[in-house]
């Protein structure tokens, strides 16, 4: 049992590892953003990125599964368009639980 519960000292050393390097990459996008006046181009395109992202997950969901996917990755979209995303992305979650019960 105490064979399954130990951890490997390298496999926690990567870990910790890959946990500083996020937290690092996160902290510096926030301390290189307060040092340029974001303007433009740049400020227009850096609001399109949840929409990219959320886009970017529906997308393929769209192209390789089922008709209940396919219509809930619809309504998702319509939803997107009119509400802020986290309500886009529950009624998604919600259309397609209910499409897979009916279809």
């Amino acid at each position: 049992m105490s064979e399954i519960l130990s951890i490997d000292p390298q496999v926690l050393l990567a870990i910790i590892g890959m946990a500083l390097v996020t937290i690092l990459t996160r902290v510096s996008g926030f301390v290189l953003a307060r040092s340029f006046a974001i303007e433009g181009r740049t400020k227009a395109a850096l609001e399109a990125v949840p929409g990219s992202v959320l886009i970017a997950i529906i997308v393929p969901t769209v192209l390789t599964t089922g008709p209940a996917e396919t219509i809930a990755s619809l309504i998702t979209l319509g939803l997107a368009s009119r509400l802020p995303f986290i309500f886009a992305v529950f009624g998604g979650v919600g259309a397609v639980v209910i499409l897979r019960g009916l279809l």
